[in-house]
């Protein structure tokens, strides 16, 4: 039986890795630059200044870095695009937010539907707390369908997804709930109900970025 002589193998995987980069370039997943994943003005962008502000009035969220410019195109990026490897850019970020929580606390994330599960083929709050060193219990889930929360107003996204979680009943001590970005605050808060009805005593929000519009309720 004949074998592919191993020069020659390389050489075709050589090729084929040529061409797929001439048709399909590696451009900045923040301001598009070509032959960089993401580039250093990119990363630095997402240098961690963490903001704490009142979810509701006993409970905070702390998001490391603001949802603007090369961050959200970095985001929209890891979500939306497929591009998982810009998770160990963003997670050095959310890491320096989960900092804040006190140790030993128990940390959920927000689930997405099992339709964008199925869609994306990964989970990205949950690849992006694991990039970030932690580990999420499955304390939350989605009961119910709601619609995509991007373009709703304020009252729209409430509405949207009141009741949409359920919660298993969480350890004692602090939850820390993880989301990747807050907007109006309605989806945590939605999960910080859900956590409370379930028996949560104390809950904490974090975030790995925040809106520029969002205000203090």
């Amino acid at each position: 039986m004949s074998t592919v002589p191993v020069s020659w193998s390389h050489g075709v995987r050589a090729a084929v890795a040529d061409a797929v980069t001439f048709w399909f370039p590696v451009a900045c997943a923040g301001c598009g630059a070509l032959d960089v994943d993401v580039c250093e003005g990119c990363r630095a962008a997402v240098t961690p200044r963490p903001r704490r502000l009142p979810l509701l009035p006993d409970v905070d969220v702390i998001s490391a870095v603001e949802f603007d410019g090369a961050v959200a195109r970095m985001i929209r990026a890891f979500k939306s695009d497929g591009r998982t490897s810009v998770a160990r850019v963003l997670a050095p970020a959310l890491a320096a937010a989960l900092a804040a929580a006190p140790p030993g606390a128990t940390v959920t994330t927000v689930p997405a539907s099992r339709a964008a599960d199925r869609r994306r083929g990964y989970r990205p709050v949950d690849l992006l707390l694991r990039r970030a060193g932690g580990r999420a219990a499955p304390l939350l889930r989605v009961r119910r369908a709601s619609a995509d929360q991007r373009g709703l107003g304020r009252d729209a996204r409430r509405t949207n997804v009141a009741g949409v979680f359920a919660a298993r009943t969480p350890p004692a001590g602090t939850v820390v709930v993880v989301d990747d970005v807050v907007t109006t605050g309605a989806t945590l808060r939605e999960a910080v109900g859900a956590l409370r009805a379930a028996g949560a005593e104390h809950v904490l929000a974090v975030t790995l970025a925040y809106t520029p519009r969002r205000t203090h309720t």
